[in-house]
């Protein structure tokens, strides 16, 4: 785990959120009282969060198997062991909570979700988002049409290691090195 503290404040208005990147599963992990405290009204945002995770286990929910403990740094300075939540868990998390300021985020999640299913059904959708997407980050057609066909690319060479018998991860990688 790697210890580098980031913030990812602009989602959340400014609120600190406190988050530690993952490097082995490639995931951020974020403060869930940070999350509830941005996204309810709450005094105590820790007494918020251990009123839901007791009514989440009582619905059922199996959120609350997924939080690790991590120390972040705290307003004192000093680092205490916090609930966190990958970035599934936190969506689950915001889903959960009923409060108007979560409303925004779960219509997000809502329209996200739904046009992920329009592009399983349509996967044109899926690459004309991300043509428009490169597009709007400044690529050129040249670049983008490049990218695409890098990545096609590598899926035909992958194919051909997996039918040679390359199946772990650590062999694709070793054979990716060696590229």
């Amino acid at each position: 785990m790697d210890n580098k503290l980031e913030t990812i404040s602009n989602l959340f208005e400014d609120n600190e959120i406190r988050s530690i990147w993952d490097s082995e599963k490639e995931d951020y992990h974020f403060s869930i009282v940070d999350i509830i405290a941005a996204l309810t009204n709450a005094k105590i945002p820790r007494n918020y969060w251990s009123d839901l995770k007791r009514k989440l286990i009582n619905e059922g929910s199996e959120l609350h198997e997924n939080i690790v403990q991590l120390k972040m740094k705290s307003s004192d300075g000093k680092f205490y062991k916090t609930d966190t939540l990958d970035m599934n868990g936190i969506f689950r998390l915001i889903e959960s909570i009923p409060n108007p300021k979560a409303e925004p985020f779960k219509l997000w999640l809502a329209k996200l979700g739904s046009e992920r299913i329009d592009e399983v059904f349509d996967p044109e959708i899926a690459v004309n988002r991300a043509v428009e997407y490169y597009r709007n980050k400044g690529y050129t057609d040249e670049w983008i049409k490049a990218r695409l066909t890098g990545i096609v690319d590598r899926f035909k060479l992958t194919d051909i290691w997996k039918d040679g018998g390359i199946n772990k991860p650590v062999e694709y990688a070793m054979l990716t090195n060696e590229i």
